[in-house]
């Protein structure tokens, strides 16, 4: 029974870690923005996302969208891990993608000279995983959040989604 528990939890921190990534891919396309460095650090990203999920210290996943002549915030992505203490009865896993189209195209597109990074939003004392290393946030005085709620769940690991823009 622990090995189906084990592989059960394996299996939705792979679907979680893939699907936030996948997200956050549509997310900067759909966003007018190219999504090419994103996936240029695909395995790093998939490599940090997937060990700390299996730890339980990933909290948030951050996409910051900046100009890089004032490195001032123009628009933020957060999708934040949400773990249940049990299962789901059902087994079920989901993305939510046409909610997330919905709110990039109410966001709106971005300006062409926008940059992007990611951050993974971390509890202290989580373990090093190579490739990342500890960063700050940029500012969001001036910002609003709108939470979309849940966009990805499986078998009780999920994410809600939400995303900053000018208040």
């Amino acid at each position: 029974m622990t090995s189906v528990s084990v592989n059960t939890y394996t299996h939705s921190v792979v679907y979680v870690a893939d699907n936030i990534l996948k997200s956050m891919k549509d997310i900067i396309r759909l966003s007018g923005l190219d999504p090419t460095a994103l996936v240029e650090d695909w395995q790093t990203n998939m490599r940090g996302m997937q060990s700390w999920l299996a730890s339980g210290d990933l909290e948030a996943v951050v996409l910051e969208i900046y100009d890089p002549r004032t490195d001032g915030l123009i628009g933020r992505w957060d999708i934040d891990v949400v773990y249940t203490t049990g299962y789901g009865d059902d087994g079920g896993f989901w993305t939510d993608t046409d909610q997330i189209r919905y709110a990039v195209k109410k966001a709106g597109l971005l300006p062409s000279q926008a940059r992007y990074r990611l951050l993974l939003h971390t509890k202290p004392g989580r373990p090093d995983v190579a490739g990342w290393s500890p960063a700050s946030y940029r500012s969001t005085a001036g910002f609003v959040r709108h939470s979309l709620g849940s966009t990805i769940e499986h078998n009780g690991l999920g994410a809600s989604t939400a995303y900053w823009r000018k208040n």
